[in-house]
This record gives structure tokens, C-alpha cells and sequence, in this order.
């Protein structure tokens, strides 16, 4: 039977996509249909803001990190059950990491879903038209399904962008308002960590909105198709993979930047046991363990005092145990972080290094990482930065960016240890860095 799916792309990033999205899937939610939401991307935020407003966790699609025939049976293997499939875009449309290499588009062309254009319309009226025009010519091979239209100002507003959309062909579905209760606070774009923001309430506040202002049964009836992604493809490869026995994952609210692909494929290699560096007073047995990123910055108190647990992760890696660290989980190995007030906590001190939240500068972008022969993928997205020991430990990869561009970003070994600022992504092959057994 027919389903929809679709694509939710925008003119620029700022445009309202996660809003919209949000709000889309949680209206769906609420009228009871299965709906199955997929990020654009290396995000590891928006997915979880999707999980929580759809009920239904929600899956990267990045050309970068994975090849197509990866991308086509995760789409598969999660879509073909629900009744309406959403993935957001990134930035704009036709934004990758080089022109469209990595971008919405590339997703949207590969899967052959429709478009639903999301535009800022905030200080613009007709003029969209010639914006609507070029995104529906630019890529002939691409539908342009519809528009949203974003911070509209009133009713009046909205007739001169569906005359904008008429004169440029592309179907006008409906609006959301200027509204601060319906925007997302800049402190809760990323993760939310202020027990005070109500997630719930927030998402059910843009589904009402959804409800109102958005024509829902026309973009699921225009976005509704047979000859798609879910039907023509999908035989998933079979892999050998390792047996890594007993796996500890930590999961808290310190460290929880994952891709669920990585959990599923590590589901695969042997059993799964999460953890919490911040309320478990040890370490659970085991011969693999995974410390993933997070925000352990926001909770270093915490990790400082529980004391056993460091201990326990100490000794687990004196004796030879096998561990891969990302992002925060390797600056949980180090000796001590420094908050952005100076203040220094010790953590495990199994790396001869710390690391400082002081004079926060973003460092992101995808990245290659060759190691042992082999070539990973990955990215890097952070604020604080090492601070080496008097040993300091030399890189054991070479890095370089998207463009093939050397980067200094390291990755680190210290026993059976790997640790690194990258979070890879080893859904696609069950390959996880430096630890070939």
C-alpha cells in the first residue's frame, strides 16, 4: 500500500525545520499512526528530539559516514513497518561537505522522496517566489512536493506567499506563526539538560500549531507513493562479525552521543550491558567497553566523586582490558577536566593528559581516519580541548577532513585503549577502530 514519505529540506539552516518536524511528528503521534523519523546527517541531538516526540527512535542517513547500500537498508529496515516516514534535512537543501556531496538532496535523491520545503518567511512576502522557482529548477530530478512557510505574521502574510507559491508551481501547505512558545530556546538546541524544559509540553505546544495552520491530510496524500526506497531495495549484506563477548556502554546523562546503528551492530557482536559512570558504583564485568561522548562537563561533580567508579575504570584499563573512548569519554579517561571557571576535577587518570573547558573555541567537521591499515569514518564536534601530560601520547592515525585536508585531530593509544576526539560510525561494517579481535 501507498505511504508517505518525505523529505523536510529548507532554503537555510535557521529556516524551522526541527521545529516543524518536531511538531509533524508529534501530531502524527497523536492522531495514532506509527510515524518513523530519520535525521539528514551526523547529529546525534536532533535524533533524540525525534525519538521523543514520534515514541519511535530515530535513525541517521549520512552519505559521509556510510555508503548508499547501508543507508538504503537502514531506510528499509525501520520505515517498512511504519505508516508515514520523515527525515529532516541539514542546513539547506543543497548544503554538503563539498557542494552537494553529503546534503539533503543527495538523501533525498537516493531514496527518491519527495521534498517539503521549509522557508524563513520572516521580513519577505512575494518575493519567495523567485527562492521557490530556483529550488524547484535547480534539481529537475528532485520534487518539490510543497512549502511550509516559517515566522509568518499573519493571515495577510500567508495570502502573499500562496501567491508566491502559485506563480512558482509549487503547492503551498501551510504555515507556522511567529511565536516564541512554538520556538526552540537557543540553550535547548543541542541536548536538553534543564530539567525545568518540559519536552512533552513543548512538542504537543507545535502539534497543536501543526494541527491548526499546516494542510496535514494534503502533504501526507501528495506525499504518498508506491515505487519508493521501501519496496525496490533493501537486502541488507551479511557480515561477519566479531564476538566481542560481555560489552559495557555507558549511557547516562553525561555520556550519550551514539548512533543507533553502532548499538545495534555492537547488539550483534555479543551481550550488551549500559552502565552509568555518574550513579553505577562499578563497572560492570566485561571485555569491551564504550565510553561515547556526551556533556560530562555539565556533571563533573559528579563524576569526580564517584570515586569506585573510577577506580574501577582505571584498573579495568591497567589490566589490558578493551576500551573505545569518544569526545567525553576520552576526556573521562584523563587525569582531570577543568570547567570554564577554573575549576579542576579529577577524573579516571588513565591517559597522561587532561582537558579544559576554559576559552571554548567549536572544532567540527567529518573526518577520515586511517588506522591499522584501514580507512573509518567519523566526526568531530566539540568545545573543550587536550591538554597534554609530560609524556604526551603521539597520534597513532592519520586525520584529514572531508576535503582530504590534514587535520592535528588525534587519536590516541594506551594499552588496549583507543580514545579520540572522532565519534565513529561502524553501523555500516561492525568494524569498530583498533579492535580487530
Amino acid at each position: 500500500m501507498p505511504k508517505s514519505q518525505f523529505l523536510i529540506g529548507a532554503a537555510s539552516s535557521g529556516s524551522g525545520k526541527t521545529t516543524f518536524t518536531l511538531g509533524l511528528l508529534r501530531a502524527l503521534r497523536n492522531r495514532g499512526l506509527k510515524v518513523q523519523p530519520f535525521k539528514c546527517g551526523p547529529d546525534y541531538l536532533d535524533t533524540k528530539h525525534h525519538t521523543a516526540a514520534a515514541s519511535r527512535e530515530s535513525y541517521n542517513l549520512d552519505s559521509f559516514m556510510a555508503p548508499a547500500e547501508h543507508l538504503r537498508e537502514i531506510y528499509v529496515h525501520y520505515g517498512r513497518e511504519a505508516d508515514v516516514c520523515i527525515t529532516e534535512g541539514v542546513m539547506g537543501l543543497f548544503d554538503g561537505y563539498n557542494r552537494m556531496q553529503g546534503s539533503s538532496a543527495e538523501i533525498a535523491g537516493l531514496l527518491q522522496l519527495p521534498v517539503v520545503l521549509v522557508v524563513n518567511a520572516k521580513s519577505t512576502a512575494y518575493s519567495v517566489a523567485a527562492v521557490l522557482y530556483g529550488f524547484k529548477h535547480f534539481r529537475p530530478d528532485l520534487r518539490i512536493a510543497g512549502a511550509v512557510f516559517n515566522f509568518v505574521g499573519s493571515e495577510s502574510h500567508y495570502d502573499y506567499l500562496q501567491q508566491a507559491c502559485r506563480d512558482a508551481g509549487i503547492e503551498a501547505l501551510g504555515y507556522l506563526p511567529k511565536c516564541p512558545d512554538i520556538e526552540i530556546p537557543s540553550r535547548h538546541l543541542g541536548l536538553n539538560v534543564d530539567s525545568e524544559f518540559c519536552f512533552d509540553e513543548f512538542a504537543d505546544r507545535i502539534a497543536v500549531q501543526v494541527e491548526k495552520t499546516v494542510c496535514l491530510d494534503r502533504l501526507l496524500e501528495i506525499c504518498a507513493a508506491e515505487d519508493t526506497a521501501l519496496t525496490s531495495s533493501g537486502n541488507a549484506a551479511r557480515l561477519l562479525l566479531p564476538n566481542f563477548g560481555r560489552i559495557a556502554v555507558a549511557r547516562d546523562e553525561a555520556f550519550n552521543f551514539t548512533y543507533p546503528e553502532n548499538i545495534r551492530r555492537l547488539s550483534q557482536m555479543g551481550e550488551i550491558t549500559f552502565f552509568s559512570p555518574l550513579h553505577d558504583k562499578r563497572l560492570p564485568e566485561a571485555d569491551f567497553v564504550y565510553l561515547p561522548g556526551g556533556y560530562p562537563e555539565f556533571y563533573l561533580q559528579g563524576l569526580s566523586t564517584n570515586e569506585t567508579m573510577r577506580q574501577s575504570v582505571l584498573e579495568y584499563c591497567k589490566q589490558g582490558g578493551k576500551l573505545l573512548a569518544e569526545c567525553g569519554g576520552m576526556m573521562y579517561l584523563g587525569e582531570y577536566i577543568t570547567d570554564n571557571n577554573s575549576r579542576v576535577y579529577p577524573m579516571c587518570g588513565y591517559l597522561p593528559q587532561g582537558a579544559t573547558m576554559e576559552n571554548m573555541k567549536l572544532r567540527l567537521g567529518y573526518r577520515k581516519v586511517f588506522l591499522e591499515g584501514r580507512e573509518f569514518r567519523g566526526h568531530e564536534f566539540h568545545y573543550s580541548r587536550i591538554l597534554p601530560g609530560e609524556n604526551p601520547l603521539p597520534s597513532i592515525a592519520r586525520v584529514y577532513g572531508a576535503k582530504a585536508q590534514e587535520t592535528d585531530t588525534a587519536v590516541y593509544r594506551l594499552g588496549n585503549v583507543i580514545a579520540s576526539y572522532v565519534h565513529f560510525y561502524w553501523g555500516a561494517n561492525g568494524i569498530v577502530p583498533g579492535m580487530s579481535v
